[in-house]
C-alpha cells in the first residue's frame, strides 16, 4: 500500500504542477512574451533587452514615414517622366536611324508605367501630382536635374536626320542622368525609408541606367 500511496501521491503532484504552469501562461500578458534573437550556427538564441527592442520598433516606425523629401521626389519625377514622353514623341517623325524608335518606344512605355505608378503613389498619400508640365522645360529645369529648356526643346523639335539622331541622344542621355541624380538626392536627404517610394526610386534608377547605356552605344556609332 506504500508505494501505491507513493505513486499516487507522485501523480497528483505532476498535474498539480502542469496546472499551475498553465494557468500562469493564460495570466501572462501577451505583449510581455520576451523578443528573442535567433543564434547563428553553433550558438543559443538570445532574449533582447527592452531597449533593443524598442530600438527595432522606432526602426519599423521609420521605414513606414513619408518625408517631404518623399512627396517632393515623386511630384517632381512625374514632369520630369512627362518632359521626356515629349522628346520621344518627337523621334519618329524626325530620326534618320532604324533603331531610335525602337528605343524610343521603349522609353515611352518604362516612362507611362512610372508616371502612373507614381501618380497612384500621391493619390494613395493624399498629395497632389505637380505633372502636366512637360513641354515646359523653363518652368523646372532649375528644380529638377537634366530638364530641357524651351529653347532646348525648341532646337530639338527642330532638326532632323542625323542631327536631330545626335542631339535628341546628347540631350536625353542628360535628362536621364538627371533622373538619377534625383533619385542620388533622395537619399542623400533621408528620403526614400518609405517600402513604396524605395522600391520606385530603384526601379528609375535602374531602368535609366540601362536606357543611359543603350543610348551612348548609339551615339557613339553615329
Amino acid at each position: 500500500m506504500s508505494s501505491l500511496v507513493r505513486r499516487t501521491g507522485a501523480a497528483v503532484a505532476a498535474c498539480l504542477l502542469a496546472l499551475a504552469a498553465c494557468t500562469g501562461d493564460e495570466e501572462k500578458p501577451r505583449g510581455e512574451a520576451p523578443v528573442v534573437q535567433l543564434g547563428g550556427p553553433g550558438e543559443s538564441n538570445r532574449p533582447l533587452s527592452e531597449d533593443e527592442v524598442d530600438e527595432l520598433d522606432e526602426l519599423d516606425d521609420a521605414s513606414k514615414t513619408t518625408t517631404d523629401a518623399d512627396v517632393a521626389f515623386v511630384q517632381n519625377m512625374i514632369p520630369h517622366h512627362e518632359q521626356a514622353l515629349v522628346m520621344t514623341a518627337m523621334v519618329a517623325d524626325r530620326t534618320a536611324s532604324s533603331d531610335l524608335p525602337l528605343l524610343a518606344e521603349r522609353m515611352d512605355i518604362s516612362q507611362r508605367a512610372e508616371i502612373s505608378q507614381l501618380e497612384t503613389w500621391l493619390d494613395a498619400h493624399g498629395h497632389h501630382s505637380a505633372g502636366g508640365h512637360g513641354s515646359h522645360g523653363e518652368d523646372h529645369a532649375e528644380l529638377m536635374p537634366g530638364m530641357l529648356t524651351e529653347p532646348e526643346l525648341s532646337r530639338l523639335e527642330s532638326a532632323s536626320g542625323h542631327t536631330f539622331d545626335r542631339l535628341f541622344l546628347q540631350l536625353m542621355i542628360r535628362h536621364h542622368e538627371g533622373a538619377v541624380l534625383m533619385v542620388g538626392d533622395l537619399l542623400a536627404q533621408g528620403g526614400g525609408q518609405e517600402p513604396s517610394v524605395f522600391q520606385l526610386a530603384q526601379h528609375i534608377d535602374a531602368d535609366q541606367r540601362v536606357e543611359i547605356a543603350r543610348m551612348r552605344s548609339l551615339l557613339a556609332d553615329l
